[in-house]
């Protein structure tokens, strides 16, 4: 930790780590429900829901990497194997032809059409019914507020490279050194 960093406050911490493990749970429960009930992990369920948000169930791939937060590569690695489930189809981009295009198919929109009324249900019985109206509302705005400030920021201070893993950092799990005893 450098000379400038401040070390969270107590409040700060529980806070942040609060956030951490119901972030966790959430997620590892929603998933775990949504792969029994559909065969569909949360990563195929993300995908499908933005190829079914657009009119015609197709989106770049890169746009698709972009919107769900994954590395391209990544990405074309997911959708390779969603493509043999036969859940999407990849095409060649007819304004690019470098550019790839995934495309939902019959079976994908009927996978997500049959996932959706459950998964919707168990968001409203882990997460939504357990707000208040008030509680919801200001949870929606704090997190709209970050998101807004998250995708203003310049790319290079998000870069994971600079110091260590995205992923460790971002979940808190990179321990900065102890504090120095006075």
């Amino acid at each position: 930790m450098d000379e400038m960093s401040q070390w969270l406050s107590p409040a700060e911490q529980h806070a942040w780590r609060s956030f951490l493990r119901m972030q966790e749970k959430l997620a590892a429960r929603l998933g775990r429900e949504l792969l029994t009930q559909s065969k569909l992990s949360p990563a195929d369920y993300g995908v499908l829901v933005e190829l079914t948000d657009t009119p015609d169930g197709r989106r770049r791939l890169q746009d698709l990497a972009k919107a769900l937060e994954r590395e391209q590569s990544r990405m074309s690695h997911h959708i390779a194997r969603m493509t043999k489930r036969g859940l999407v189809t990849r095409e060649e981009c007819a304004d690019d032809g470098r550019g790839v295009l995934v495309v939902i198919t019959p079976a994908g929109r009927a996978a997500i059409e049959a996932a959706a009324p459950h998964h919707v249900d168990t968001v409203r019985r882990l997460f939504i019914d357990r707000l208040t109206p008030e509680e919801l509302g200001t949870l929606t705005r704090i997190s709209d507020r970050i998101v807004a400030e998250l995708e203003r920021e310049p790319a290079d201070q998000a870069d994971p490279s600079v110091n260590g893993s995205a992923a460790a950092q971002a979940a808190g799990r990179q321990r900065a050194p102890r504090r120095p005893k006075p």
